[in-house]
């Protein structure tokens, strides 16, 4: 399949990985704040269970979904935020795709949380009734870290303001105007 380059020299692509209850989503959000208007979340559990109501397998349709969405609000201007677990077995390719594809800065971050503190914070959670410690177990992924990007690993010490004042500061967004949208 030939390349369809998407997004501008200007825009940011940041893909955001790591277990559940990494903190992934609160830093999307974090950096939506932070920016303000023009910063596209787009969230995997959102198209997948939400949109979608798909379970997380192999080529399932919530990966091109993903994708598509992705590339239409880079095409639109907007900076994106892609995040989710993002398996690197079912997602590395579709990943792989959107960032040989995207004309401006990518930046890849795989937040890790030991899984002991993943329990913690995932008893925090609204899903914790439905989803209980042997099913979190069987989703957990030690590191499950892209082949050959370079993502870098936040680590649990790292706080949710620190995070999202790094990555601002990595991506350039932190000296980039909010979008007039």
């Amino acid at each position: 399949m030939a390349a369809v380059l998407v997004g501008t020299e200007q825009t940011r692509l940041i893909v955001l990985r790591g277990n559940s209850a990494s903190g992934k989503s609160s830093v999307a959000a974090g950096l939506r704040d932070r920016f303000g208007r023009g910063l596209a979340i787009v969230g995997q559990d959102n198209l997948r269970r939400i949109v979608l109501r798909e379970r997380d397998r192999p080529g399932a349709a919530n990966i091109g979904l993903i994708e598509l969405t992705a590339r239409y609000a880079l095409d639109a201007g907007f900076h994106v935020v892609v995040e989710g677990i993002l398996y690197a077995d079912r997602y590395g390719e579709m990943l792989a795709r959107l960032r040989a594809d995207h004309r401006g800065p990518t930046h890849g971050y795989y937040l890790h949380v030991p899984f002991e503190q993943t329990l913690a914070r995932h008893a925090t959670k609204p899903i914790a009734d439905e989803v209980g410690a042997a099913q979190l177990r069987d989703w957990y992924r030690e590191l499950d870290l892209l082949p050959g990007v370079g993502e870098t690993v936040v680590g649990a010490d790292s706080t949710l303001t620190g995070t999202v004042g790094r990555i601002m500061l990595d991506t350039g967004l932190a000296r980039l105007p909010e979008l007039d949208r």
